[in-house]
């Protein structure tokens, strides 16, 4: 059977990976996923495909519909925004995550980006590289004790997000409708309470219709100047726009977004936008957690061909058609 692999530096080689598959009989379609793709573009890579190892590339209706052979769509990572579930399980194709293998990664992330923003270190690094030595004055850092978090989100990122905090003189407080009990975290009632009391806001929930924007124009008028805002989530999360006009007009102090609305983003997009620090939605990604994670997605190729259901796969429940 043949496997579509669109995941990045996929080796065929690996004893954990790629050889597992071709060692089993399958035939490996590499197609790194290295910029936008469209429908078209994974219909005309995947054609013939059975299983499929991907990233974020968009598994609409329109594409599972054009790919009859399709079985399984191994995501690498959590989310799986990308693919729609409906048209999967309609069209009885199996959906598998790696849960909880880059929770830990992610949370490291978000806090070296926290950190990079009370500090101004790419400031600063830019400033010495440039010949410059401004140790005060606009590139005078701040510190973490004394201030607010707010963990908008408190499942398994949140809480490591959390735990790396604790030792750093913060109060952290959340809002998420489905947890009461978080330990070292005081529960708001509201988002607004959140956007209006934190210094520091930082994002861990899923892309979902309600989510979607969660950060707007209304919400971003509602908090501090001093305020930053860290999403290591879903770039929709996020209304770019808005966040670009505030930080331009110095409504709110600063950003670090690792992902985006489009991925990759328009570097225009960024001219003009000061205290904006930017990764390319590589928060869950290290060394450690893509062996992982990669690992993880091969298992779930290979379960689901030979007839069974691991439980990496969301779906298995609905799915109309039998794997």
């Amino acid at each position: 059977m043949k496997i579509f692999v669109s995941w990045p530096g996929y080796d065929p080689e690996d004893e954990q990976t790629g050889r597992r598959l071709v060692e089993a009989g399958h035939e490996l379609v590499l197609a790194p996923k290295l910029r936008a793709r469209t429908e078209e573009d994974v219909v005309r890579l995947a054609d013939g495909c059975t299983g499929a190892i991907v990233s974020t590339d968009p598994f609409t209706a329109e594409v599972l519909g054009a790919l009859p052979s399709l079985r399984i769509i191994a995501r690498v990572g959590v989310g799986f925004d990308s693919i729609d579930r409906a048209a999967a399980d309609a069209h009885g194709v199996a959906i598998s995550i790696t849960p909880g293998m880059n929770a830990e990664t992610v949370a490291d992330h978000t806090l070296a980006l926290i950190l990079a923003l009370v500090r101004k270190v790419p400031q600063q690094d830019a400033s010495v590289k440039a010949g410059r030595w401004e140790r005060v004055g606009p590139f005078t850092p701040s510190e973490l004790p004394g201030k607010t978090v707010g963990l908008i989100g408190a499942g398994t990122i949140g809480r490591a997000v959390a735990r790396r905090l604790a030792g750093f003189g913060v109060s952290i407080c959340y809002f998420d409708q489905l947890v009461d009990d978080f330990p070292g975290a005081t529960k708001l009632a509201s988002l607004t309470d959140l956007y209006a009391r934190c210094d520091i806001i930082s994002l861990h929930v899923p892309l979902l219709d309600e989510t979607r924007h969660l950060i707007d124009a209304a919400a971003i008028a509602t908090m501090k100047p001093s305020a930053l805002i860290i999403n290591t989530a879903r770039g929709p999360v996020v209304d770019q726009e808005a966040l670009f006009v505030a930080l331009k007009s110095g409504q709110i102090a600063g950003a670090a977004l690792d992902v985006f609305e489009a991925e990759p983003p328009d570097p225009q997009a960024f001219d003009g936008v000061p205290n904006l620090v930017c990764a390319a939605h590589m928060g869950g990604i290290s060394r450690e957690s893509v062996a992982r994670m990669t690992a993880s997605a091969t298992q779930s190729i290979l379960d689901v061909l030979a007839g069974s259901m691991p439980e990496t796969v969301v779906n298995r429940q609905t799915l109309r058609i039998p794997v």
